[in-house]
């Protein structure tokens, strides 16, 4: 299968040297459709894709919800083995899950179905599109920490600085060491920072995925971080359809996608032995979501 880029020309997936893990692909909002999208992730080489999902905006009905999901994965390709959704709140609807019942309900739902597998994405956001106050959103980020730890399911984080600081970061990194990392583990999301600011995310024992940014040209300071993180510490995933990988940036990402962004990284980590970098990012969704049969949840 291949891509058109901007200009209209085609661009060639990799062939997959391993499983592919998409460990945070928004299936809500998808500017494509949802089911061939799935399956242009199998053609591409996805086994794994988790979708996150949040009751304050693209949830307003759980069991709608819920009716739309069975009926994605019964329809879903074969060859995706595990389909699977995260369920909370982001930074910008803090302030609803704090003041709307229903909001929490609902979430409450989307946790209790066997489908869902961890919480998120959740934690702080001081960039240009933000309008919510820290304390509001450390409320809610505290909140849902505890959800994580009553519940044992793992989570991801939406960890977004201000243009020329490391606030959010900071700060995060402070209340994970308040509230303690959950257990089930933690994944900081789509990280877009360099190896100083991931170094006490590290510390803890969290995760760190990377995606698309880590292909752009001036990504200097992400590719970096890459090759300073822990071999079993490392993700991958798209955040689709946000941040597409070169050479299709620019455009709306899909699941498929990560078939570029871990060929690139699998060359800069292992270039000796691609194929190894795409067996230990496979092994680690595996084992961050308690998937695989060897893992003890």
């Amino acid at each position: 299968m291949d891509f058109t880029d901007k200009k209209g020309r085609g661009v060639e997936v990799p062939e997959a040297l391993a499983p592919l893990a998409d460990t945070h692909g928004h299936l809500l909002p998808l500017k494509c459709d949802p089911a061939e999208a799935l399956v242009r992730a199998a053609e591409a080489g996805v086994r794994l894709l988790v979708s996150p999902v949040d009751p304050t905006d693209d949830v307003p009905d759980a069991g709608a919800f819920l009716e739309w999901w069975g009926r994605l994965v019964e329809e879903a390709p074969v060859e995706i083995e595990h389909l699977r959704y995260l369920a909370g709140v982001h930074p910008y609807g803090a302030k609803t899950l704090m003041e709307d019942p229903d909001a929490q309900a609902r979430l409450s739902v989307l946790l209790d179905d066997p489908r869902c597998i961890g919480v998120g994405e959740i934690g702080l956001d001081f960039g240009p599109w933000n309008e919510l106050p820290a304390d509001v959103q450390e409320q809610a980020f505290r909140w849902q920490l505890a959800i994580t730890r009553d519940r044992n399911m793992p989570v991801e984080l939406h960890i977004r600085d201000g243009a020329d600081d490391t606030l959010a970061h900071d700060m995060a990194a402070r209340i994970l060491r308040e509230e303690g990392v959950p257990a089930a583990g933690c994944d900081l999301h789509c990280f877009t920072s360099g190896p100083e600011v991931m170094a006490p995310f590290v510390e803890m024992g969290c995760h760190i995925a990377f995606g698309g940014a880590a292909t752009f040209k001036r990504s200097e300071d992400i590719r970096a971080a890459f090759l300073a993180c822990p071999d079993e510490l490392i993700l991958s995933e798209t955040d689709s359809p946000y941040m597409a990988p070169v050479p299709l940036r620019g455009l709306a990402c899909e699941p498929a996608m990560v078939a570029l962004t871990v060929a690139q990284l699998a060359e800069l980590r292992t270039p000796e032995d691609p194929a190894q970098t795409y067996r230990q990012l496979w092994d680690n969704a595996l084992a961050f979501f308690c998937l695989s049969q060897r893992d003890r949840c």
